[in-house]
């Protein structure tokens, strides 16, 4: 696939990972409804879910022009951004009013640009296909990835806990690179925070 969207074992590199608590949904993905889904991935059809993710993305290819306005044109430089928070203001707007993850509780997870592990409430089969939502905060962004669970392993007793008796791993297999990226510094930025509470000296420099 192109864009970025698939990432194979060839090309693939390591990421930090991070504990942190997200909203998601999980849902199960018969392979053949999977060459559709990816299809729709790959053609940015995926809805207004990830209008912040993709708003992002334009920021970040705007963000060299921008600095130059900054130093050229300091009140042209304010009032682009002044527009991009309206903009931004209005998609998160979107979201709220169709994302059925606004009601969902957050979600414990060790996150990483390749993949993540948490609890579940049911299990899982190794090799299953399945389609994650993930809203990312507090830059309120929504992440559409596919991805294939690596394995699920029932918690012992004295580890189940509100609802939760499995340990699952799932790696990350289709995704916008756009998406990668955020979720990059996504991660980064958490390592930062809590490097900052544990020792407010140390800082971690972000993208």
């Amino acid at each position: 696939m192109s864009n970025g969207v698939k990432q194979t074992k060839d090309d693939r590199r390591e990421f930090f990972r991070v504990n942190d608590a997200v909203r998601l949904t999980i849902r199960k993905v018969a392979e053949e409804e999977l060459p559709a889904l990816l299809e729709c991935l790959e053609q940015n059809i995926t809805g207004n879910f990830t209008i912040i993710s993709s708003l992002s993305a334009i920021s970040a290819e705007m963000a060299a022009s921008m600095r130059r306005i900054e130093i050229n044109e300091p009140d042209v430089a304010a009032y682009l951004k002044a527009l991009d928070r309206k903009i931004e203001v209005l998609g998160r707007a979107l979201i709220a009013n169709e994302s059925e993850l606004i009601v969902e509780q957050a979600h414990p997870v060790n996150l990483s640009a390749g993949g993540m592990g948490m609890l579940v409430g049911e299990e899982y089969q190794a090799g299953q296909s399945v389609e994650i939502k993930m809203l990312l905060f507090p830059s309120f962004t929504g992440v559409l990835i596919y991805g294939t669970v690596i394995d699920c392993s029932p918690l012992a007793p004295e580890e189940t806990k509100d609802g939760y008796s499995y340990r699952m791993r799932i790696e990350f297999t289709h995704m916008r690179e756009q998406d990668r990226d955020l979720v990059i510094r996504h991660v980064l930025r958490c390592q930062s925070n809590q490097l900052r509470r544990k020792d407010p000296a140390h800082r971690v420099d972000e993208d």
